[in-house]
């Protein structure tokens, strides 16, 4: 049976909506661990487990790493860029990555946030860059920064990584989400980390998010639990309306390997302010399951959603009906 999990965070803190999703279908929970880190989050897990044990499930716990991804620092407020403005990266600006200045040359994209917003790099100082707008937006701090065709390497894990994974074990994490995987070396040093921290038993999921990822895929499944399919960020790194085409081609990978694959990001994004999902999104998740997915995810829409219980009664209804018809399809 195909999983279903949501993510932790203000949306689903409470005991009860937890109990409510669990008892729609959801099978585990995602904890993003960009933002906060295992120590701050324990009255958080301590809800889920009650939560869980109430509803007799026993429940995944996933966190999400920081990893290689690169983000823009902390903000003291959110900063509305408008299209059309010049704004200031760096020092005396918006906080940004030192490892990032010497790729901004002249003519480079920026995209800030999941690809919301679009500048273009104009002028460079020494620890700035100025930036013309081309996509605006609210910003706001430690959302994430990508510069699409120049390969930054930044270390697999961060220093915040390697204190949550030494804590894991003992938290009852059962899976660690990767980030940004390039290549099967980045699974091997988090292998090592786990297996220092007497975690050999949690499974690695490695997400899929740019290109040198795909192009290591094969190698990437020899160290891998499972596959991630990360559509945010992966959809940053090559044209919009070739990612479908990409997910088809990643998804048969996988089962050619039979590597189990999750599929996340903006499954159900239009729930966050809606109780109702479009047509589209729901066609999404049925086609992701015919497509063999083993499981399924959501992020934003239970972390910070306003319908999170509705949101996993949707997206566990589809993926029930998705795989009635799949053995209908087998008959």
């Amino acid at each position: 049976m195909l999983e279903i999990y949501g993510t932790l965070g203000p949306g689903c803190s409470d005991k009860e909506t937890l109990k409510a999703m669990f008892n729609e279908g959801m099978n585990g929970v995602r904890l993003n661990l960009s933002h906060t880190c295992l120590e701050d989050a324990a009255p958080q897990i301590h809800t889920l487990r009650k939560a869980a044990e109430e509803c007799g499930v026993r429940a995944e716990l996933l966190i999400d790493m920081q990893g290689p991804e690169l983000r823009v620092g902390q903000m003291a407020e959110p900063v509305e860029l408008k299209a059309g403005e010049t704004v200031r990266l760096g020092e005396g600006g918006i906080p940004v990555p030192a490892i990032c200045f010497p790729y901004m040359k002249k003519g480079q994209e920026i995209l800030l946030d999941d690809g919301k917003l679009l500048l273009e790099a104009e002028s460079a100082g020494e620890n700035y860059v100025t930036a013309r707008v081309k996509l605006g937006g609210i910003l706001k701090g430690r959302k994430s920064i990508a510069l699409p065709g120049a390969e930054i390497h930044p270390p697999a894990l961060t220093d915040s990584d390697r204190k949550n994974l030494a804590q894991a074990a003992k938290f009852g994490v059962t899976a660690v989400m990767q980030p940004f995987v390039r290549g099967a070396e980045d699974l091997k040093e988090l292998r090592a980390e786990l297996k220092k921290a007497g975690g050999e038993d949690i499974r690695i999921f490695a997400k899929i998010e740019n290109m040198e990822g795909v192009n290591a895929l094969d190698s990437i499944m020899d160290e891998a639990d499972l596959i991630v399919i990360a559509r945010g960020d992966l959809g940053n790194a090559l044209p919009l309306w070739q990612l479908p085409g990409l997910q088809k081609d990643i998804s048969k990978a996988c089962i050619k390997r039979n590597m189990p694959f999750m599929v996340v990001t903006q499954m159900l994004a239009s729930m966050e302010h809606s109780p109702v999902p479009t047509r589209a999104e729901v066609s999404d998740i049925f086609n992701a399951v015919l497509d063999g997915a083993s499981s399924v995810m959501v992020t934003g829409e239970t972390a910070v959603g306003e319908y999170p219980v509705r949101v996993i009664e949707y997206m566990s209804k589809t993926v029930r009906e998705a795989e009635k018809y799949r053995e209908k399809m087998q008959h």
